[in-house]
């Protein structure tokens, strides 16, 4: 595989994750909603914010181990390697590295958004409930 094949995957892919990052919009045809209009009974979702919590630790935690994991073996076999097989590993290491950071900023930013959202709807429900009817 040559140079520009190579940087042709890279920009395809990260076109790719740029066009899905974009495709994420809110349209609101008749103007804003008024959250007033709204009422539903949030009580038991402490059981789906528990599940959530998990499911996005098991990411994190499996997505970090397999990182180092992968690392660590390039790394053995880099070491070990004759001339060819570490130029080899040297082209293995850029879509490695695009993969690493690809998990670590999605489960981070998964993580980050759902404290983001979960401080809103804290301070909206401290807001509407010293509202008077």
């Amino acid at each position: 595989m040559n140079k520009s094949t190579k940087y042709v995957k890279i920009v395809t892919v990260l076109l790719i994750a740029l066009m899905l990052i974009s495709t994420v919009t809110t349209v609101f045809a008749g103007g804003a909603p008024d959250p007033s209009k709204y009422t539903g009974d949030t009580s038991n979702t402490n059981a789906i914010e528990n599940i959530g919590q998990r499911i996005l630790g098991i990411v994190q935690v499996v997505g970090s181990i397999a990182a180092v994991i992968i690392l660590v073996v390039l790394g053995i076999k880099y070491m070990m390697g004759s001339a060819e097989e570490k130029a080899e590993y040297k082209k293995t290491m850029i879509p490695y590295l695009i993969g690493a950071i690809l998990i670590f900023a999605a489960s981070n930013l998964a993580s980050m958004i759902w404290s983001w959202a979960h401080t809103i709807s804290a301070g909206a429900a401290a807001n509407t409930s010293h509202m008077t009817p």
